[in-house]
């Protein structure tokens, strides 16, 4: 993940890193996402679901939506000045709002040119509907809610959001996230992640750099 910085002088009176703030605000449980705030609000008609309740709105999705929506993504890069598409999806949702003012910014435009790979995990689970993804900025903030929620194992299913710490350390040393496209039952796993090189990407991971696996709650 790349550092971005921003300024908050009115509010603290030196300029940090983006990571710093927001682990801050995770220590603190200011960017944790309440219930309220897990985010399994409408989605955008952006791809098909195949089920729909008898209303015709999409009742969930599967894992395969959300892999197959992901794949779409692949080679979508960030602009020059460390934006994407995902960090401007999240400045304007009401997520980065109600988020922005757990860590006590103004406003969602904190989130402008941070790294994104976990707005991208919430942006693929609110253009599928998918119930039971949560949506944060915050890696170690994200994994907590799915342990919270008593959906968090170690088991890397199709569709999983996969939590990355490179150096150890459990939830508390979650770096980067990403999603599982396949378990090679080898000690690696097929994923496809954002802010991986600055884009959204596939890579093949060893299960050793895992810190856990979320479960979202799929048809």
């Amino acid at each position: 993940m790349t550092s971005r910085t921003f300024n908050m002088t009115k509010r603290m009176g030196a300029r940090v890193t983006a990571g710093a703030v927001l682990s801050l605000a995770g220590a603190f449980g200011f960017a944790s996402l309440a219930p309220a705030a897990q985010a399994d609000a409408k989605p955008a008609n952006t791809v098909h679901v195949s089920k729909a309740d008898a209303n015709g709105a999409q009742a969930g999705a599967s894992a395969q939506d959300v892999i197959n929506l992901a794949r779409t993504q692949v080679g979508t890069h960030e602009d020059a000045s460390g934006n994407s598409k995902f960090n401007n999806w999240y400045v304007g949702s009401p997520l980065g709002e109600q988020n922005a003012h757990r860590i006590g910014a103004g406003s969602a435009s904190v989130y402008k040119g941070q790294s994104w790979c976990d707005m991208f995990v919430s942006w693929l689970g609110q253009h599928t509907g998918t119930k039971g993804m949560g949506a944060d900025a915050y890696t170690v903030s994200h994994a907590k809610w799915f342990k919270k929620t008593g959906r968090f194992g170690e088991t890397p299913k199709p569709g999983a959001v996969v939590f990355f710490a490179w150096n150890g350390g459990g939830i508390k040393g979650v770096e980067h996230v990403g999603i599982v496209v396949k378990d090679n039952h080898d000690g690696t796993i097929n994923t496809i992640e954002g802010n991986t090189g600055d884009a959204v990407k596939k890579k093949v991971r060893d299960t050793s750099t895992v810190a856990g696996y979320g479960y979202p709650e799929y048809r």
